[in-house]
């Protein structure tokens, strides 16, 4: 029945910031309708998963988490550093992929994903 996600939607508490940075750090090109559409290709996946309340993958009082599949993380991570973003989690490889962890202007963690 699913076809895939037709997006992700949250309140934030100050727009214009919010909107920059996921502008300048995530390279987003966010239109006058606060919004993008990111259009899938052919290697991408999007994960759906659960986790349970007291999983500390990720903070216990952020109830959702973002993650962004990127191209190359190497050359992501040395965007982050030209532009200033540290990064909250250094590089994790696993058999899932390459992971690391950002925050933005609000302290939502944000994981950036190579596949």
């Amino acid at each position: 029945m699913i076809k895939g996600f037709g997006g992700i939607f949250w309140r934030t508490k100050d727009l214009d910031v919010v909107k920059k940075w996921y502008s300048e750090v995530l390279k987003l090109d966010i239109d006058n309708w606060n919004g993008t559409i990111i259009k899938t290709q052919s290697e991408s996946e999007t994960v759906f998963s659960f986790f349970s309340e007291n999983d500390s993958y990720f903070p216990m009082e952020q109830q959702v988490m973002l993650n962004f599949q990127v191209h190359d993380l190497d050359e992501t991570i040395q965007h982050l550093e030209h532009i200033g973003v540290p990064l909250a989690k250094k590089k994790e490889i696993s058999e899932f992929g390459k992971f690391i962890w950002i925050k933005d202007p609000e302290s939502r963690l944000i994981e950036l994903w190579e596949k």
